[in-house]
């Protein structure tokens, strides 16, 4: 039980960051609704207890091997840009009238999305690996536990921001939406490019 306790408190502060998925979140939130949200959340969730098993399983060393590295690097970055530049395109189609039902995803496609967008970044790896040396060091605890906390907290973290963002869509009107949006999309971008800015430099 205290592995657990721990597992939770890490991902549940981990998941709390504002980062690329968390922006897709609010914003696929307002489009879509509570249901989307969720759908994205539990995405999130699943690969973040995903990779910290792998963290545990000793798997972080595999990205200082450089073309796993590369590799990881430019997918993350062109899946990030892609989902910025979606974004930004809906935006300008709401602005003049033109939105489509694909637009607002449904929650079978926002959730691999959410699998796709949070298991694109080759980062999250190498730190569950860290955060799981000093925990299990830390706690002495089994690392079975910490991964079924690090889900759950990482769950609870991001389905809270859904809750919270559901709430307050009923009380924003369309140019909120647009301008969340267009920064949404300018967010994804800015994320994406710096990835890949990142990645090839160190080449």
């Amino acid at each position: 039980m205290h592995g657990i306790v721990i597992g939770f408190g890490l991902g549940l502060v981990v998941a709390s960051q504002l980062g690329p998925m968390s922006l897709f979140l609010v914003r696929s939130t307002l489009r879509g609704g509570l249901r989307t949200g969720l759908a994205i959340a539990a995405g999130i969730a699943c690969v973040d207890a995903l990779y910290a098993s792998l963290g545990a399983a000793g798997a972080a060393p595999l990205i200082t091997i450089d073309p796993v590295r590369v590799v990881l690097g430019v997918v993350g970055a062109v899946v990030l840009i892609v989902l910025g530049a979606r974004t930004l395109v809906t935006a300008l189609r709401v602005r003049i009238g033109a939105e489509v039902a694909a637009d607002v995803a449904a929650p079978r496609r926002a959730f691999v999305t959410a699998l796709a967008g949070t298991a694109s970044n080759p980062l999250t790896i190498a730190s569950w690996g860290a955060i799981f040396v000093a925990a299990s060091a830390g706690a002495d605890a089994a690392a079975a536990p910490l991964v079924l906390g690090v889900g759950l907290g990482s769950l609870t973290a991001v389905t809270a921001l859904a809750a919270i963002v559901s709430g307050a869509r009923r009380a924003l009107g369309p140019r909120v939406m647009r301008v969340v949006d267009a920064l949404a999309g300018l967010g994804l971008v800015a994320f994406g490019g710096a990835l890949a800015h990142a990645t090839l430099r160190e080449e």
